[in-house]
């Protein structure tokens, strides 16, 4: 398959040489190379420039065309003709030397998928396991991980998903592609992480990330997914692996995080869900309200609680915002 790799960027040249060192090094090398730089400073462009990486183009974008939705939108107009999929990685990752290709033969295995997303191993510790039933732990096809406090409380409250990982609850707040396991497996799903991601080409034919998300662009990935999914099918490969680190550099406040959290996850909610029940509107907005409480206690016991505090409060404005003025929802 002709496929192009489009890498969004934000001040984060030293994270981006990581990143692109793991492409050179792939078994299945991108057709194209499209690096979508936002930055700041000129590092990034004088790292594009010395180094002589194969296929690979270099775009810096004026402020029309800054935050992570503008400059996936300006990649994919950007793209040659020829080209059959389309895949994004954020610059804070790793990829393991096989990622393309097992990405690519996902798509030869099942000619239906209109996107396949890749599996980080790096953030969550999965054990096989016979005894699914061990306390507190999430298992699935013979793994079982640590299930987050979180989603105990939620039990306890009975707001627990109503739906497996990667397929979003009735009243939201689901599980993410860190609950499939690191089976080798590839999963049918309705969503998976932005950052990690490919798509056929004919997708953005029929729809383009949505220009509500703006800056961080927090849910927009989701957003299309929920919206994506509509039409066509989408997989998490599992054996398409990576390790994600989370670069500190580009992020906004965690008092804006927790805002966007609220107010975004809202929006990707009734994307997927545009007439719900009363009992679904109630459950979110209590599983919404335990979770920033959640959010207050955590900082009690974190080393950076100032950080912590400040999230909850924006969880706290943004649900007041929330509760005043809703998002209208694009179609």
């Amino acid at each position: 398959m002709n496929f192009s790799l489009i890498i969004c960027t934000y001040n984060r040249a030293k994270a981006l040489e990581k990143l692109l060192k793991s492409v050179v090094k792939q078994t299945l090398y991108p057709n194209h190379i499209l690096i979508i730089d936002a930055s700041e400073d000129e590092k990034t462009k004088q790292l594009i420039s010395s180094r002589d990486y194969k296929n690979a183009v270099y775009y810096k974008v004026d402020e029309k065309h800054k935050g992570l939705t503008r400059q996936r939108n300006y990649g994919i107009n950007q793209l040659e003709k020829g080209t059959e999929v389309v895949c994004f990685l954020d610059d804070d990752i790793i990829l393991e030397p096989d990622y393309f290709n097992q990405l690519i033969m996902t798509y030869e295995q099942y000619p239906m998928a209109l996107g396949v997303g890749g599996y980080i191993t790096n953030e969550v510790d999965w054990q096989k396991c016979l005894d699914t039933k061990t306390p507190r732990t999430f298992c699935l096809d013979g793994y079982c991980r640590k299930e987050p406090l979180r989603f105990r409380v939620r039990a306890k409250f009975g707001l627990q998903p109503d739906m497996p990982p990667c397929y979003l609850p009735t009243f939201g707040h689901g599980r993410s592609v860190s609950f499939l396991p690191p089976s080798g497996k590839t999963y049918e799903v309705e969503l998976f992480m932005g950052g990690v991601a490919s798509y056929r080409i004919e997708a953005f034919n029929k729809i383009t990330f949505s220009d509500y998300f703006e800056g961080y662009g927090l849910y927009e990935d989701a957003d299309f997914c929920l919206r994506l999914s509509k039409i066509g099918k989408l997989y998490v490969n599992t054996a398409a692996r990576l390790e994600h680190y989370h670069e500190p550099s580009g992020r906004p406040s965690t008092y804006k995080y927790g805002k966007m959290v609220v107010r975004n996850g809202w929006y990707v909610w009734r994307v997927k869900y545009n007439r719900v029940n009363f009992k679904s509107i109630v459950k979110w907005y209590l599983t919404e309200i335990l979770l920033m409480l959640l959010t207050f206690i955590s900082a009690i016991k974190s080393k950076s609680s100032f950080r912590t505090i400040k999230e909850g409060f924006g969880r706290f404005v943004g649900l007041l915002k929330l509760i005043v003025s809703k998002p209208k929802i694009n179609s």
